[in-house]
């Protein structure tokens, strides 16, 4: 089976059972704090992926996540659980599907911004209500900055993208000065 399906798998098992207990949303704010504890403590993932640790060990971690995070029950539970069935390392994967069905649960959508330089408050709040009106649903808005587009803005949610950046501009217009025709 393969690691997504797996991850899945994973993710799905507790949004069902946070979502029984009302806490979809909590369980997946705690779920990321984890994954962000690992991603910042080299020492974390360390015991996380090598080979060389014990069970035991790597349960001595998720108790420490577990009281320093303050964790809920369910999820420092299902922590240990990752750790029985030797799939702590695919956490991260685990936490991006959770927070794709959170996501999907209460009517949201994440999608990236691209500029050539940073944007301010009020620029993303419009980028946000544009991207809102478009999907029809509420955006969680990632903004990134990128020298190479010159200008302009690449915005990309869920699979579908819209680029309005001026490198891809130029670049259709050198293709179409190149092929002697406009497309």
């Amino acid at each position: 089976m393969s690691s997504v399906s797996v991850s899945r798998r994973y993710a799905r098992a507790l949004f069902s059972l946070a979502l029984e207990e009302g806490e979809h949303e909590r369980a997946g704010e705690e779920l990321e704090a984890v994954a962000q504890a690992l991603r910042a403590s080299n020492e974390a993932r360390t015991v996380v992926e090598n080979p060389g640790y014990t069970q035991a060990q790597r349960h001595a971690l998720v108790d420490v996540l577990t009281q320093r995070l303050s964790l809920s029950p369910v999820l420092a539970s299902f922590l240990r659980l990752l750790v029985d069935r030797h799939r702590l390392a695919e956490l991260p994967a685990i936490a991006r599907a959770y927070a794709e069905m959170v996501d999907e649960k209460v009517g949201r959508i994440r999608a990236t911004v691209t500029s050539a330089k940073p944007m301010s408050d009020e620029e993303l709040r419009r980028v946000r209500e544009a991207l809102a009106a478009a999907t029809r649903r509420s955006i969680v808005l990632e903004s990134r900055t990128d020298p190479k587009i010159v200008g302009g803005l690449v915005a990309q949610v869920g699979p579908k993208v819209w680029d309005g950046s001026i490198k891809t501009q130029l670049e259709r217009l050198r293709r179409e000065l190149k092929s002697g025709a406009p497309s």
